[in-house]
């Protein structure tokens, strides 16, 4: 399966716990959508990572490579049972680019949060996960840029 992360799962320890045998495939960008925290983590008590359509507007990650015999790891993590009608995320088929190439357009399997009404901004912590993530990759610098400048609390 492939598998677009651009929130806390841009931490490769992180992913590699959850989904041992991922592969790294490549950079790639999710066109008309902007990285928002619009959920609190049951798990961390925070706002977490969503991609919310929005034109003109992109979230940059990256692209693992995994088993489907670790999809169910995956899924859980992520809050996502599928069949229930109420789940954190929902795991649903986008088209991502390569590289942030147009030209390179790839099926991919996105997780999209479960928007609740007024939830936390993201911890300190939290956030440093994706920014470091997006340093490790090397994501394009100014999408970093706007990363580190997501107001966080401790």
């Amino acid at each position: 399966m492939l598998y677009f992360a651009y929130g806390s799962n841009l931490d490769w320890n992180q992913m590699r716990r959850r989904c041992p045998s991922a592969k790294f495939v490549c950079v790639a960008r999710l066109a008309d959508h902007c990285l928002a925290f619009t959920r609190k983590s049951s798990c961390r008590g925070c706002g977490v990572a969503d991609a919310v359509p929005q034109n003109g507007h992109e979230v940059w990650g990256v692209v693992y490579e995994t088993p489907e015999t670790e999809i169910g790891e995956l899924d859980q993590a992520e809050g996502f049972k599928p069949g229930r009608t109420k789940n954190a995320y929902v795991r649903e088929q986008r088209h991502v680019l390569a590289d942030g190439d147009e030209g390179k357009p790839m099926a991919v399997w996105v997780y999209f949060a479960s928007r609740q009404k007024k939830p936390p901004p993201p911890s300190v912590g939290y956030k440093k996960l994706i920014v470091d993530g997006a340093n490790f990759w090397h994501l394009p610098s100014e999408y970093i840029e706007e990363l580190e400048k997501i107001e966080a609390v401790n």
